[in-house]
């Protein structure tokens, strides 16, 4: 970061927004209920300062950061500059960060890998210097090798302020960095957001409910806030001056800044105290706006400012800039390589799920049908083999999507309302990792089972086999990503896809029920489907393969071809039961010819429209995806992976 003098206000600032919890249809509807939350709130902070931000809850403290970081939902009123420019919403994302009570990072990376693949301008060997610098500063170096998982809570959190820090804010926010803390490491995190204020000359705001008195050397500024009002905001020394002399002094061996927070807090222990401490907490805002000027501007480490003479106000310090599309892209493809290919029990576990789990399945496949023999009989098995393998293909493709999608998401909501990157790019790198993946896993898996249904002479046919099933893979992990989109729970969205691909597996594939038995509009709804296509395009490569020409058959003991042809065709009335087929045709005649007319291979089982329309479903699906991740959200639903 370039050094520079700077400084922070809110000039009389006022916030309206939600004060109840709302159900889904209200938030649809608009019909929340609103109060105002924050009610003229001034302030300033200036480089190298500590300002904490103190109130019970519902004081408003938390609004008061999404107000500053322009995050906020609902109408507000008042000023916020950052060297008397105003704070727009890319100003604050390019310039500040926030360090949020929740961050789900990554499992599987390292304290030094999380840091170095956080997106910033620079690269190379300033970055690796700055990732040391940082882990240093915020004592993480002795753990800079140890997984994310297995950090202590103190460690996780000054992690997240390392993952700010990386980008060289001039403004900090925080909230409740030291929530649910022990005493110890309180004052080790404050102590180091204190050294890290003075050494980046950075300006930190962070809120506290519970401020121990260890602290207190540490807080240059304080603000009191109750129900939204301003109780007190200025210098942490001067805060003792102001209220000794308004006839408030902190008696000695007492914390002041719990003993000024109780002060500020209303009591509601009973309707008596209740009253008589709102009647204080309004005395004592009234008696701020009158005698606090002095103390909320208070003594300013703020050196002469470089004011620029045609906008009129003081240049907004300069950064690295922000990171090249290309930068980001990079960043999140080795990001996701690194979480994958870890050491680690997550990284394991992802492993195993992108590349064996499908073909141990389908293993078990072949176990299950390696006995069948070229017979009339085995025609049902292997029309089974062919649902199986379908169906595999289908549910591990979901499988994949539940098990490693979910935590890539949340962090990328996480970061995008940081303004790091966009949805099409979050989706563009984790479908460049996870393709290759699929592609390996469903080759090695259809190796296993192809021999049962055909041969590795013709290796065409070998590679049209891998693709089809590919395709059915791709196609339910990319419809599984796409309800993740909107669904946090991720057994919800197992459930919702898997429900969606049984519907379409019994309509459309021809095995539970034949094509020909289908009503006239459940017909033509399979047009819709892909199982349709990738089923009839495996079916005509089974039963039309060479071995399955001539008339085969029933089993070992009755020998079907010395019966006359018209015997043994069910589509001209069967007069055996055993021989019902005349080969591999004649099956295939009868699960999809719905008439006698019907020319089955050149429209519903032709070769080039159903290989095409298989990938042509799966394409489209990451295509529709890349869209459905640029449609603005609502706020809720964007919260919800948030909170």
């Amino acid at each position: 970061m370039i050094s520079s003098d700077y400084c922070l206000e809110l000039c009389n600032v006022y916030h309206t927004g939600q004060v109840e919890p709302a159900t889904r249809v209200q938030r649809i509807m608009g019909n929340v209920k609103t109060g105002v939350i924050l009610k003229d709130v001034s302030l300033a902070v200036h480089s190298g300062e500590v300002l904490a931000i103190l109130g019970s809850k519902g004081s408003g403290k938390k609004a008061l950061l999404d107000v500053i970081s322009r995050r906020v939902q609902g109408p507000t009123r008042g000023q916020i500059l950052l060297n008397n420019a105003p704070m727009s919403l890319s100003l604050f994302q390019q310039r500040c960060g926030y360090v949020t009570h929740k961050c789900d990072i990554i499992p599987g990376l390292s304290v030094q890998q999380t840091l170095q693949y956080t997106a910033t301008k620079i690269s190379g060997y300033l970055k690796k210097s700055k990732v040391k610098q940082v882990m240093a500063d915020l004592a993480l170096s002795q753990v800079a090798n140890r997984s994310t998982e297995n950090l202590t809570q103190s460690e996780y959190r000054r992690l997240m302020i390392g993952m700010q820090l990386m980008k060289d804010p001039v403004i900090l926010l925080l909230d409740e960095p030291t929530w649910d803390l022990d005493p110890l490491n309180t004052y080790l995190v404050i102590s180091i957001l204190s050294n890290a204020a003075k050494k980046y000359g950075l300006a930190i705001i962070l809120t506290m409910e519970k401020p121990r008195s260890d602290v207190f050397p540490f807080l240059d500024r304080v603000l009191y806030l109750c129900l939204g009002d301003v109780v007190y905001t200025g210098g942490t020394r001067q805060m003792l001056e102001y209220f000794n002399a308004i006839g408030f002094p902190c008696p000695q061996l007492e914390n002041p800044l719990m003993y000024y927070l109780c002060l500020s807090t209303v009591d509601r222990r009973s309707r008596e105290r209740f009253i008589e401490s709102n009647h204080q907490i309004a005395a004592l805002v009234e008696k701020f706006k009158l005698e606090g000027g002095a103390f909320r501007k208070g003594s300013s480490v703020l050196g002469p400012q470089n004011i620029d003479p045609v906008l009129g106000h003081s240049k907004v310090p300069m950064s690295y800039g922000s990171p090249s599309s290309l930068q980001i892209a990079c960043s999140l493809y080795t990001r996701l390589l690194a979480a994958t290919f870890s050491f680690t029990k997550p990284g394991m576990s992802q492993l195993f799920v992108r590349l064996f789990l499908v073909p141990i399945y389908f293993f078990l496949l072949w176990l299950f049908y390696r006995d069948m023999s070229n017979f009339q009989h085995t025609f049902v098995t292997r029309n089974g083999l062919i649902f199986s393998a379908l169906a595999a293909s289908y549910f591990f493709g979901i499988l994949n999507a539940i098990l490693i999608f979910p935590v890539y998401r949340t962090r990328y909501y996480q970061e995008a309302q940081e303004g790091v990157y966009s949805g099409p790019i979050f989706l563009l790198t984790y479908n460049f990792v996870s393709l290759p993946f699929s592609l390996f896993s469903i080759t090695g898996a259809s190796a296993i089972i192809f021999p049962l249904i055909g041969s590795f002479q013709d290796p065409l046919e070998f590679l049209y086999f891998t693709l089809i099933l590919w395709g059915c893979y791709i196609f339910t992990e990319q419809q599984t990503i796409a309800i993740l989109m909107t669904v946090k729970d991720a057994t919800t969205a197992a459930i919702c896809s898997i429900y969606i691909t049984c519907v379409c597996l019994t309509l459309a594939s021809g095995v539970l029920r034949s094509i020909k038995g289908l009503q006239e509009w459940l017909y033509y709804l399979t047009y819709a489907t892909q199982v349709r296509y990738a089923s009839a395009f495996l079916n005509r490569q089974v039963f039309l393969n060479p071995l399955f020409k001539n008339t085969l058959p029933y089993d070992a003991v009755q020998n079907c071809s010395n019966i006359h042809l018209i015997e043994t065709s069910n589509f001209n009335g069967a007069l055996n039961l055993n021989c019902k087929f005349v080969n591999g045709q004649s099956f295939l005649t009868e699960r999809y010819s719905r008439d006698p007319t019907d020319v089955i291979f050149s429209g519903i089982l032709d070769f080039d429209v159903n290989l095409g329309a298989t990938f042509a479903f799966s394409v489209g699906m990451i295509i529709f995806n890349m869209f459905l991740y640029l449609v603005p959200l609502p706020t809720y639903i964007k919260a919800k992976f948030r909170e």
